[in-house]
């Protein structure tokens, strides 16, 4: 199994956004209160993919998602096949998106149900693991197409402006994201050899933090 590490905000409860990674490294001031979530983010970037990483105090009330993969959406494509697992709906009007990244658009808006259902959203989202399957014929696992459709979900707001930043979806031009989120998880990325059922490319877990009470 191949094992790619891309790190993804997660968003303070209490407490203040860290920009740089000089007091992790170093312990200093780092230490989160007990109802506090800290990220630390890649220093000198204003619309970082991901965190670097992200401490929760003890008492910080968290959510573990199950590993979701996509749902069976497109009735026209064969039993078993990777394009059975993507929603025609999504990618209406764009050219040139992978099936991984048709794939990853419908697992995000099911953990984004998920995280409903539990009381929580997206921007709450502090820690992600994304399993990706290679597509048949090709050689390695379609990073780009999951990175493409992940910006979908997260890291589309600019952290110095506060503006939403346009997604390009497959080879179409950049446009409004799905769903717009300040939200960068500390993100593990990885390569896999197989996953639960057939024709599924991506699964994707997440950890989320509810809000100090």
């Amino acid at each position: 199994m191949k094992r790619r590490t891309k790190v993804v905000i997660g968003t303070a409860l209490t407490g203040s956004l860290l920009t740089g990674g000089t007091a992790l490294a170093e312990g200093r001031g780092w230490w989160p209160g007990p109802k506090v979530v800290r990220v630390s983010l890649p220093e000198g970037q204003s619309n970082p993919a991901i965190a670097t990483g992200v401490a929760t105090g003890g008492e910080v009330a968290i959510y573990q998602s199950s590993g979701l993969g996509p749902t069976a959406l497109n009735p026209s494509a064969p039993a078993g096949s990777p394009e059975l697992y993507t929603d025609p709906a999504l990618t209406q009007g764009a050219t040139g998106v992978t099936v991984t990244e048709a794939q990853a658009l419908v697992v995000l808006r099911n953990i984004k149900t998920n995280l409903e259902a539990a009381g929580l959203t997206l921007a709450d989202v502090i820690t992600m693991k994304c399993y990706l399957m290679k597509p048949p014929g090709v050689e390695t696992a379609d990073y780009a197409g999951w990175n493409r459709a992940y910006r979908q979900y997260f890291a589309n707001i600019d952290l110095t402006s506060k503006e939403v930043v346009p997604v390009p979806m497959g080879t179409s031009a950049p446009k409004a994201p799905l769903v717009a989120n300040k939200a960068r998880p500390a993100r593990a990325t990885m390569e896999v050899a197989s996953l639960a059922v057939k024709g599924w490319m991506v699964e994707v877990e997440v950890t989320a933090a509810y809000k100090a009470r």
